[in-house]
């Protein structure tokens, strides 16, 4: 399957991806802050925000931080066509944030462990860099 993950529809690889950041979002806030859930749920969504996703991508595209393949399936994301609508928010930065999580599926289908950790990792310290003090 790791010599084949390119070949998934990037929509599904970003169905994938949603998953796993969501999964590691979630782990990242409980250990942060040991809070109910509600405030977990609050603190989360500013991390995995479609806003918040397409400010990464934008953040990581400028450091050049993709591998060539990671770059192919990040452009494959954002230029998929989805037959759903955005919600609460505009189009380009839903594809920003689909594009993100297409890469971090592909990561997790390739079999690429420590790459995957390594790009989750680098996410959550750039959402940190934006959060509110």
């Amino acid at each position: 399957m790791a010599n084949q993950a390119h070949l998934y529809n990037p929509l599904t690889l970003a169905y994938l991806g949603d998953a796993l950041l969501d999964l590691h979002i979630r782990t990242h806030v409980i250990m942060k802050l040991q809070a109910k859930p509600n405030t977990l749920h609050r603190a989360s969504t500013f991390y995995v925000s479609a806003k918040s996703q397409a400010q990464t991508f934008d953040a990581l595209v400028a450091q050049a931080y993709f591998t060539e393949e990671e770059h192919d399936v990040l452009m494959r994301g954002r230029n998929a066509k989805s037959h759903t609508k955005a919600k609460n928010t505009d189009v380009l930065t839903y594809k920003k944030s689909t594009a993100l999580e297409a890469v971090i599926g592909y990561l997790k289908l390739s079999g690429e462990e420590e790459r995957l950790q390594a790009l989750l990792d680098k996410i959550v310290e750039l959402c940190e860099e934006r959060e509110p003090k």
